[in-house]
């Protein structure tokens, strides 16, 4: 795997903090980029994708969820595509194939954000970029985001 060249670290105690830091993560990961979310269950991942996703204009808070059971759910971004997967259903890279997660990479300019990407060594290979978010305390979570340039 490349080794990530860039890091910075952020630490918030809610969900609107989470929301507020997405605005930094997005000026500092543009795309087009392939970002590995990870954080276990309720870590606040696909808070943060909300976030980012209203920064980008793509869409509002209330429009963004958790594609769990779909996998995959697509915007449209002034800077263009956005992919927001969860693989946590996946198993295999043969069913990740099947997704067409390579033609979303591909497409020019897209921005493609996939929580348990870890999972996989192909995307793990392919990121750009990770976010890795973790609980700590009550309601604070800790963000560590790495990235090449």
């Amino acid at each position: 795997m490349r080794e990530f060249t860039r890091e910075k670290r952020f630490k918030t105690r809610s969900e609107a903090g989470t929301m507020a830091i997405s605005a930094t993560i997005a000026e500092i990961l543009t795309a087009p980029r392939v970002v590995v979310l990870r954080g276990e269950l309720g870590a606040g991942k696909t808070t943060l994708v909300k976030g980012w996703l209203s920064v980008l204009g793509a869409a509002g808070e209330e429009e963004v969820t958790s594609p769990t059971f779909t996998l995959v759910h697509q915007y449209h971004s002034l800077k263009g595509p956005v992919f927001h997967l969860d693989l946590y259903r996946l198993e295999t890279e043969k069913e990740l194939a099947a997704l067409g997660f390579e033609e979303m990479a591909e497409e020019p300019g897209a921005l493609v954000l996939v929580e348990w990407g870890e999972k996989f060594p192909s995307i793990l290979e392919r990121a750009d970029a990770e976010v890795a978010m973790a609980h700590l305390e009550g309601d604070e979570r800790s963000l560590w985001v790495r990235w090449r340039d």
